[in-house]
C-alpha cells in the first residue's frame, strides 16, 4: 500500500522501516527533514512538506508528540490527500485532544481511525509493537496490512475513535507505574545493602515477574538509559492519564506521585534519556 508517515521521531521512524520491510510504498515527512532523510537509504520517499506527503496516500499515519503538532499538521494536509485516504491517529494526545483531532477531521471530511502503538522504539523498528485500534470494522479491516507490518498484534478497542486513546492511557499508566516501582525496589534493595539484582531473582518466574522489569531494571542497575521511550514523552502521557481520570471520578494519588517522581528525573536532566532513568529519582 502508498503509506505517508508524518512524523519521524523515534517511533515514526522505526514504523517507517518496518513498513518498507514488508514491501510498502512509504512516504514520510519531519518538520526537521534531517530527522527523516536517513529513512531514504531504506527506500523512503522523503517530502517536504506534509501536503506533498499525503498527495498519493492510500495510508496517512499521524505519528507525533502531542495534539498541537497533529491538528497543526492535519490543518495543512487534509485538503491535498485523495478523498478515500484513510487518516490514522497514532499519535498520544488524550481524551481531549482526540476529540479535538475527531473534530478535525469531520471539518475536512476525512476518514479517520485511531491505532495507538504500545511499545518503544525498538519493537517499532521490529514490526512488533502492539496495536490499539478503533474505529470502523471495515476501514480497520482495509489498512490490515499496514497494522500487521507494524505490530506483533492488534487489539481492537471499538468502532468510535477516542476508545483506543483510553485504552493507551490505561496502559500507559501501568507501564509508568511498573518502571518507577522498578526503580523504587532496586534502590531500597541497594540501600538496605544487598545487591540489587537480587531483586530481579527473586521475582523471576513468581506470579509478580514481569519481562519490563528486567529491561528496565538492567538498565537502571547499569546507569545506560539509551532512549527507547523518552522519559518525557511519558511525563506528558502522566498529565494526559491525571487529566482523564480527575475528570472521570478516578483518584489521582498514585498519578500525582508518579507525576513528581518523573518530573524529579527530568529536572535531573533526564527528559530525553530512556523512561528507566526515573531510578534516578529514588
Amino acid at each position: 500500500m502508498r503509506v505517508t508517515v508524518l512524523g519521524t521521531g523515534a517511533m515514526g521512524a522505526g514504523v517507517a522501516q518496518s513498513l518498507l520491510r514488508e514491501g510498502h510504498d512509504v512516504t514520510v515527512w519531519n518538520r526537521s527533514r534531517a530527522r527523516a532523510e536517513p529513512l531514504a537509504e531504506h527506500g523512503a520517499t522523503v517530502a517536504d512538506d506534509p501536503g506533498s506527503a499525503v498527495a498519493e496516500a492510500e495510508v496517512v499515519l499521524l505519528t507525533l508528540f502531542d495534539a498541537d503538532a497533529v491538528v497543526d499538521v492535519l490543518e495543512q494536509a487534509a485538503g491535498d490527500a485523495p478523498t478515500d485516504t484513510v487518516w490514522v491517529q497514532a499519535s498520544t494526545v488524550g481524551v481531549e485532544g482526540s476529540d479535538t483531532v475527531v473534530q478535525i477531521a469531520a471539518k475536512y471530511g476525512v476518514t479517520l481511525v485511531e491505532a495507538m502503538m504500545l511499545g518503544t522504539k525498538t519493537p517499532a523498528e521490529q514490526g512488533k509493537l502492539t496495536m490499539l485500534a478503533a474505529g470502523p470494522s471495515a476501514t480497520l479491516d482495509a489498512i490490515d496490512p499496514v497494522l500487521d507490518a507494524i505490530g506483533a498484534k492488534t487489539v481492537r478497542a471499538g468502532e468510535r475513535v477516542g476508545e483506543a486513546t483510553a485504552l493507551k492511557l490505561a496502559a500507559n499508566a501501568w507501564i509508568a507505574s511498573i518502571t518507577a516501582a522498578t526503580g523504587q525496589s532496586l534502590a531500597i534493595a541497594r540501600a538496605l545493602g544487598i545487591d540489587p539484582s537480587l531483586f530481579l531473582q527473586a521475582i523471576e518466574g513468581s506470579a509478580s515477574d514481569s519481562a519490563y522489569a528486567h529491561t528496565k531494571g538492567a538498565s537502571m542497575m547499569s546507569g545506560e538509559f539509551p532512549a527507547q521511550f523518552a522519559l518525557d514523552g511519558l511525563r506528558k502521557d502522566i498529565g494526559l492519564i491525571t487529566d482523564a481520570a480527575r475528570a472521570n471520578g478516578v483518584s489521582t494519588t498514585l498519578l500525582d506521585a508518579l507525576g513528581r517522581v518523573y518530573a524529579d528525573a527530568s529536572a535531573a536532566g533526564h527528559g530525553k534519556d530512556d523512561i528507566a532513568a526515573v531510578s534516578t529519582a529514588f
